[in-house]
């Protein structure tokens, strides 16, 4: 958000704020080394994790392999090299999947880690991901090892820096022996490193540099102009995970250079149909974004930054997300497979021509504290309509105008929290993790040759189901360079192409 900061508030909250600027601002920089030496990092680690269904926990090992340099220079980047997670999972684990019809599965880790030097603190995501899928054993444990590249850090001054490994989350995408989606076809696996281990990954020991700092590795945003030199000097600088390159089929997101609010963005995520025990993946959308202005209110110890915006999804020229397909088991046990369109209705216009705001933002900085929350709400109001369907394989000619009778409203939330240098969470212009719920209201126009209004209104309305859409990074046109590389292609498209989560 641009004018959210007030001078006596940007003096408090200068150091942790510059550090969130760094890890989300950062780039990568394969094969970049700030010294000749390597020292291998070997560490296993006990965790526990817990199963999303029915809260069952189970212990597993991590073991957590790298290359790291010896040793530093302040202003040159130490970039770790050579990631991987070997992650074991006991039998009864296994055997949760097996259960499930799963005969492969595939695997994404996303491991905290947390960078200190001295006093201050930053962290960052090691993120690996499985090659080949891997067979789930009959009886036994279930090994899957993953690997991908990680984030730079680039030290501004002397001292040790040290590698901690935190949290891990483990995204599990399950599949039939026929290769079709198992049920479920995805599990989310939350764990916690156990206590009384030392989780230190390495030290890397920072000596003073030669009198000139190292260029980032990959060009990237200026820091904030309002942020003080003399206090960002002491912060070490954390890259951003490893960018998946723009996937095939991601649609066009072009932005507008010349309107000095806009931002474009790559959106998807998945939707949760409760009564059809399943969940449908939205591909990549592209998500047209007006900022407002900013409004300062004082609250006590608080200093609230409120700013409304607008957002309309864009596919191929269509306020909608691109066409979804998929199968569930309708009634609890007959497959079912429909392609899902979901439109948005945009938001409407001001006299003045501006758009009436959708989302939603407040920014809560705590003086005393130096501490920063925020909450983000978007509203979307949607019709989704059906078409393409086929039950247990037998096409069901539904007609072309099979959708919900009204519009529906589709609220998400994302929250961050920035506290001792460290900023989790989803914002407007970093993008991330948002979640809601969404109920369905009856069917019409269902039906060719018969009316199946009821058939759908039965299968699909009045359950509220779960929603989880994740954002990438935006990219404001206005503000992009060509060349400079950053949030920006020079296409003027963004750079940061998120994965759906469940």
């Amino acid at each position: 958000m641009r004018g959210t900061r007030t001078t006596e508030a940007r003096r408090r909250t200068a150091r942790g704020a510059a550090v969130a600027t760094a890890v989300l601002l950062g780039g990568m920089v394969p094969g970049a080394r700030a010294a000749a030496g390597v020292q291998d990092v070997d560490t296993a680690l006990a965790y526990t994790c817990r199963l999303p269904e029915g809260g069952q926990e189970v212990k597993t090992t991590a073991r957590i392999t790298a290359e790291l340099p010896e040793a530093g220079r302040a202003g040159q980047t130490v970039q770790p090299e050579e990631q991987a997670v070997d992650l074991t999972l006991p039998e009864d684990a296994s055997a949760v999947l097996a259960g499930s019809g799963a005969a492969t599965v595939s695997a994404q880790t996303r491991l905290s880690v947390d960078v200190a030097q001295g006093d201050q603190r930053a962290r960052t995501e090691w993120i690996g991901r499985t090659g080949d899928a891997v067979r789930v054993p009959e009886t036994g444990d279930l090994t899957l090892s993953t690997s991908g590249n990680v984030p730079y850090v680039k030290p501004e001054v002397p001292g040790d820096l040290e590698f901690e490994a935190g949290a891990l989350s483990v995204e599990l995408t399950l599949k039939a022996a026929d290769g079709a989606p198992a049920e479920p076809s995805a599990l989310t696996l939350s764990c916690s490193p156990d206590t009384g281990q030392d989780a230190r990954l390495a030290v890397v020991p920072v000596s003073a540099g030669s009198g000139e700092a190292e260029a980032d590795p990959t060009p990237g945003e200026s820091w904030p102009e309002d942020q003080p030199a003399e206090e960002d000097d002491e912060l070490p600088k954390v890259g951003k995970p490893a960018r998946q390159p723009a996937a095939a089929d991601a649609p066009p997101c072009v932005g507008d250079a010349a309107d000095d609010l806009s931002m474009n963005a790559f959106v998807t995520g998945y939707a949760n149909v409760a009564k059809l025990k399943g969940a449908t993946k939205f591909p990549l959308a592209c998500a047209r974004i007006t900022q407002g202005e900013s409004r300062i209110v004082p609250d006590g110890e608080f200093l609230h930054v409120y700013q409304d915006s607008a957002v309309d999804l864009d596919y191929k020229g269509k306020t909608q997300l691109p066409p979804a397909s998929g199968t569930f088991l309708t009634f609890g046990f007959m497959p079912t497979t429909a392609t899902l369109e979901m439109t948005q209705i945009p938001p409407a216009t001001n006299p003045d021509g501006t758009r009436v705001p959708n989302i939603k933002s407040d920014l809560a900085i705590n003086i005393a504290e130096g501490s920063t929350k925020a909450v983000t709400t978007v509203t979307l109001q949607l019709m989704l309509r059906l078409h393409d369907v086929e039950v247990n394989g037998v096409p069901l000619d539904v007609g072309d105008n099979c959708r919900t009778s009204k519009p529906f409203s589709l609220k998400l939330e994302g929250r961050m929290t920035l506290k001792d240098g460290v900023q989790e969470g989803y914002t407007l212009v970093t993008g991330g993790e948002l979640t809601g719920s969404v109920t369905l209201p009856p069917f019409s126009g269902c039906g060719a040759d018969e009316d199946l209004d009821n058939l759908f209104t039965a299968s699909l309305s009045g359950v509220p189901g779960y929603v989880k859409q994740v954002q990438g990074a935006p990219c404001a046109p206005s503000q992009h360079t060509p060349g400079d590389g950053g949030v920006c292609t020079d296409a003027l498209e963004p750079v940061d192409v998120p994965e759906a989560r469940r």
